[in-house]
């Protein structure tokens, strides 16, 4: 009696199978998108510069970040939900007082002479700071650049900022500069 061998499965057509399946899932996947910080960095110095540039004290709003991720604003504990506010009166100054920013005279093209302020907001953070407490405090920085640019375009041009044209976007920036200043981190608490 001669034994039977084993039917063969015809396997010429795995590779295609396998291929179409590999095809299918990189097309339906999708993929997380690494999320940022929004910065414009400087443009590269030619030539170091040594010298100090003199801010008033007046002028700067320190905020401090420690490794316990707790927020110290001007000698003060505040919470991240209070930074907002704080950073738009000082930005303002509405009331022109002498332990806020000083405003100087700028002849702003398009719509004159208008006061600015000298503000600069300092930020500097523990080594030890958590990147979640670090990206609140920065997102609250810009949240308040970017309410009081709307306030100043509704103000001046009856619109937000963002849906203001190229020259109108440019007044509004010189009247209310972004100046965020990072020191470099510093070992000063433990976690």
């Amino acid at each position: 009696m001669a034994r039977r061998g084993l039917p063969e499965i015809n396997a010429g057509s795995m590779a295609d199978i396998a291929f179409l399946l590999l095809i299918f899932f990189l097309v339906t996947t999708t993929m997380d998108v690494d999320k940022g910080l929004l910065r414009k960095l400087p443009p590269p110095v030619d030539e170091p510069q040594n010298e100090d540039i003199k801010i008033k004290q007046r002028n700067i709003l320190e905020i401090l970040i420690n490794a316990n991720d707790q927020l110290l604003v001007e000698s003060d504990y505040i919470q991240v939900t209070q930074l907002r506010e704080k950073a738009k009166e000082f930005i303002v100054n509405p009331r022109d007082r002498e332990d806020m920013p000083e405003k100087e005279a700028k002849d702003i093209t398009g719509v004159g002479n208008v006061m600015v302020s000298k503000q600069v907001v300092s930020l500097q953070n523990d080594r030890g700071t958590s990147y979640g407490m670090y990206i609140k405090v920065q997102n609250e920085l810009i949240a308040a650049y970017n309410e009081v640019r709307d306030e100043e375009s509704k103000k001046r041009f009856g619109k937000v900022f963002k849906d203001l044209n190229e020259d109108q976007q440019k007044i509004i920036k010189e009247i209310y500069p972004q100046r965020i200043s990072e020191a470099e981190p510093k070992n000063i608490g433990t976690k």
